[in-house]
């Protein structure tokens, strides 16, 4: 029978290890996919019982880009499907071939809604032309031919492209300079992490002092705050481990105006979470499946 994990606050570490999420802050040069693997390595060979065969980044990020990559250890790499729905923040630096000209804050509101996109070439997904939202643009500073701009835009978006058509809406030309991730849903940069401070926390760890490690390692339930909540009994809990749908009989309490499409969480009386899904149902009803399983996390 699968084991149910207990309330987030109360696992060991080496159960922290096994299905938790580092909000690192990625610095530049090496690959996000690089940097997954050196927080594997660390964890894994820290000495503290823990098997962590596996970790996963949340959102790529250029060699050259820094800032806010949350990083899912072991288990909880299953909950990478998450931030492909969320939104993402960034702090980029416009650079123009001209100097800045004196419409440059109207010419940059207009890209705030819809834009239309297509993958550069050496993207791993199609070249089709597709939409994605901007959320909010803000011009937060400008200096000669640079301005740096605030980016609030939906999952997938390509910033450099962004800064691209920017500057030919301005008729200066123009590309992207630095560019750090500030937040990616439910992410923020306010509790970055270092690969120095885990290194830190780790030895620690191994010395007999836990809390620096569980200061920078969180709970795998912490990825999941701003989806939908469904929490259910132990006994449909475990039923769910075994691969069943969630039933309205096993349902004890759900958020108000959860929409059908939604992506959801379940989880235990104590916090603990046991699968991603779909409402498929009514959480009032007396019988019938309630959520229909995406992922099950147990």
């Amino acid at each position: 029978m699968a084991r149910l994990r207990g309330p987030p606050d109360d696992r060991s570490v080496a159960d922290l290890l096994e299905f938790g999420v580092v909000n690192l802050d990625k610095p530049p040069g090496p690959s996000a996919h690089q940097v997954s693997g050196w927080v594997r390595d660390l964890t894994n060979d820290a000495g503290l019982g823990a098997d962590v065969d596996r970790a996963a980044h949340a959102g790529t990020l250029d060699p050259k880009v820094t800032g806010c990559l949350p990083v899912l250890l072991g288990d909880a790499t299953r909950l990478a499907q998450v931030f492909l729905e969320g939104t993402k923040e960034y702090v980029a630096v416009l650079e123009l071939h001209a100097p800045a000209p004196a419409d440059l804050d109207s010419v940059v509101a207009e890209f705030e809604g819809e834009v239309y996109q297509k993958p550069p070439r050496k993207s791993a997904v199609s070249r089709r032309l597709r939409s994605r939202t901007v959320h909010e643009l803000d011009v937060l500073e400008v200096s000669g031919r640079q301005a740096l701009l605030r980016i609030r835009c939906e999952s997938g978006t390509y910033i450099r492209k962004l800064c691209h058509d920017i500057g030919l809406a301005l008729g200066t030309g123009g590309h992207m300079g630095d560019l750090r991730r500030t937040a990616t849903d439910p992410f923020d940069d306010r509790d970055l992490v270092t690969l120095h401070d885990l290194q830190d926390a780790l030895v620690w760890a191994a010395e007999g002092d836990e809390d620096p490690l569980r200061d920078v390692v969180a709970p795998a339930e912490r990825a999941l705050t701003h989806l939908p909540r469904v929490t259910i009994a132990e006994n449909a809990a475990e039923q769910v481990a075994e691969g069943a749908p969630v039933y309205a009989p096993g349902v004890l309490d759900a958020d108000d105006e959860i929409g059908e499409t939604d992506l959801l969480a379940c989880y235990t009386p104590d916090d603990a979470v046991v699968c991603l899904g779909r409402l498929v149902g009514d959480p009032d009803a007396e019988r019938g499946e309630v959520v229909r399983l995406e992922r099950v996390l147990v």
